[in-house]
């Protein structure tokens, strides 16, 4: 930005959008296009890193579009092993300036969404911003998809504390600093799922401060696989398979899914009285409890990276 003549060139604040992708270009086209319409009020500029963790780069024509019509700077790379820790630490790796805003490729923003949490994280003077993502459906599930608010997640009052099992990074603004503190790779490649919690615990452990923000809204689209009873049980079972490496995980957790399993294997015949939502609901508790087990004892339920179809 240009100042009076004989006055120093003054730097707009800077954000790297990053995003991680994996065999959504459609998904990701959505995502671009929303980013190309966020308004700044000449309060900061912006740019977005692509990682494609897509050994055959089916990201890059929908990324090389938006570079051929777009004015606002975007990188593409490729992280060939299949690891959303790996991918996301290529991100952070290739972003600039003094901010990193995170979401994820299956999202979409609003408009204001980057100016809120700009905003939000310089008032309150904290370390990160997390906003809420509410599901979006192009195909309207069934009914039983709805009452069970199975693709719902909790929100809380603008300016909230959040605790690091609150932690994620879809919808999540961080100061570059924050990453500067990490003495290895921000996210452990050990974890499939719940990385991002174990960055946050380390993170809250350095003593950075996070707070929520519900003004800060992106959307989730929630394809109609999202509500397939297999697939919900898979990533039930994935979550807890990796339960297990969580960093308070102990002897109370072993316990209460020991206890849990038969006590949620007896109540399925009623819940199923009860209606389809009643009975999923149970039945993703039941897999959650038997992956943490399963893991525990070594027997691997879950064998893929991602879980998507």
């Amino acid at each position: 930005m240009a100042g009076q003549p004989g006055e120093p060139m003054l730097t707009l604040p800077h954000i790297s959008v990053c995003i991680c992708t994996y065999k959504r270009p459609d998904l990701l086209k959505r995502l671009l296009d929303a980013l190309r319409e966020q308004e700044t009020g000449g309060l900061f500029t912006y740019s977005i890193v692509v990682v494609d963790n897509d050994a055959l780069q089916s990201a890059k024509d929908a990324v090389h579009a938006f570079s051929a019509t777009a004015s606002i700077p975007i990188t593409y790379c490729v992280e060939a092993q299949q690891s959303i820790a790996l991918a996301r630490n290529k991100a952070i790796e290739h972003a600039s300036g003094d901010y990193v805003a995170l979401i994820d490729d299956d999202e979409f923003p609003i408009t204001h969404w980057l100016s809120i949490l700009f905003n939000t994280c310089n008032k309150h003077h904290v370390d990160g911003v997390l906003g809420p993502v509410k599901p979006h459906y192009d195909v309207s599930p069934p009914q039983w998809v709805l009452d069970g608010h199975f693709h719902q997640r909790a929100t809380y009052p603008t300016g909230y504390v959040i605790a690091w099992r609150n932690g994620r990074t879809g919808n999540t603004f961080l100061r570059k600093a924050v990453f500067a503190a990490c003495t290895e790779q921000p996210f452990n490649p050990e974890f499939r799922t719940g990385e991002d919690q174990e960055f946050f615990y380390r993170m809250i452990q350095h003593g950075f401060r996070f707070i929520w923000c519900n003004e800060a809204l992106a959307y989730e689209v929630i394809p109609p696989i999202r509500w397939n009873r297999r697939f919900m049980l898979r990533r039930a079972l994935l979550r807890g398979t990796l339960e297990p490496k969580a960093p308070t995980f102990g002897s109370r957790d072993i316990i209460r899914s020991i206890t849990a399993v038969p006590v949620y294997i007896l109540l399925l015949p009623f819940a199923l009285l009860r209606g389809q939502s009643w009975f999923m609901t149970l039945l993703i508790k039941l897999c959650d409890h038997l992956g943490k087990l399963c893991a525990l004892v070594g027997i691997s339920t879950v064998t893929d990276p991602y879980v998507t179809e």
